[in-house]
């Protein structure tokens, strides 16, 4: 089964392909991933979970970079990973793009998986909008994360000096304590729970179809 996904970034395309290629960065923004050793530079290892209701079905897995381009911004990805309590398994190829657009990046992501056991029951229509809430997620953290304004010298100065609650600036020679600079919080990725991506999905559908009747 394949699945396509798009989104777009407001940063390089250079800077978003270097981002999505550094493991211990991009995987705080995939949902239900948790890195457990990186094996080499190519090479990682992890889990994966994903709540249905009560019930926790957890992979453990390999992923790989079988292929990089760094002129084109092209790489392609492996992966292989099973149940930790069951006989479930997957397996994806996928490949990712990242072109130059207008508004800064646009990211594309072909992956054609299989997967065996108790996530196999899912028919390929809701998979897909599954798989597209998904990488809305991971976009909206990527997002968060590379489209940060670059910080200005006087700026960096000032959060530097912020950091250091114990120091004050001097302004017309009077003492001034230094503000401290808000930080933006990074949203980070929540586990996936199907369950309620499921019945969200159904009722979508059901509203469209007595909708489309009206």
């Amino acid at each position: 089964m394949q699945i396509e996904n798009e989104f777009a970034v407001a940063a390089a395309p250079e800077k978003v392909f270097a981002f999505l290629l550094d493991v211990n960065r991009v995987v705080k923004c995939m949902p239900g991933a948790e890195l457990s050793e990186v094996v080499d530079p190519d090479t990682f290892k992890g889990k994966v979970k994903i709540k249905v209701g009560p019930i926790t079905v957890a992979y453990n897995g390999t992923a790989r970079i079988a292929e990089r381009d760094a002129a084109a911004r092209t790489a392609t990805l492996e992966a292989d990973g099973r149940e930790t309590t069951g006989p479930g398994s997957a397996r994806a190829k996928a490949l990712m793009s990242v072109l130059e657009a207008d508004s800064g990046s646009t990211v594309r992501i072909a992956t054609d998986f299989t997967v065996a056991g108790r996530v196999a029951n899912f028919g390929r229509g809701v998979m897909e909008d599954v798989s597209k809430r998904l990488v809305g997620q991971m976009a909206d953290c990527i997002k968060a994360t590379l489209e940060e304004p670059d910080v200005a010298p006087a700026e960096a100065e000032l959060a530097e000096a912020g950091a250091r609650p114990a120091e004050a600036a001097e302004v017309g020679g009077a003492p001034m304590a230094a503000a401290a600079t808000p930080v933006r919080e990074v949203p980070q990725a929540k586990p996936v729970n199907a369950l309620s991506l499921f019945f969200s999905i159904l009722w979508d559908r059901i509203r469209r179809l007595f909708g489309s009747r009206s």
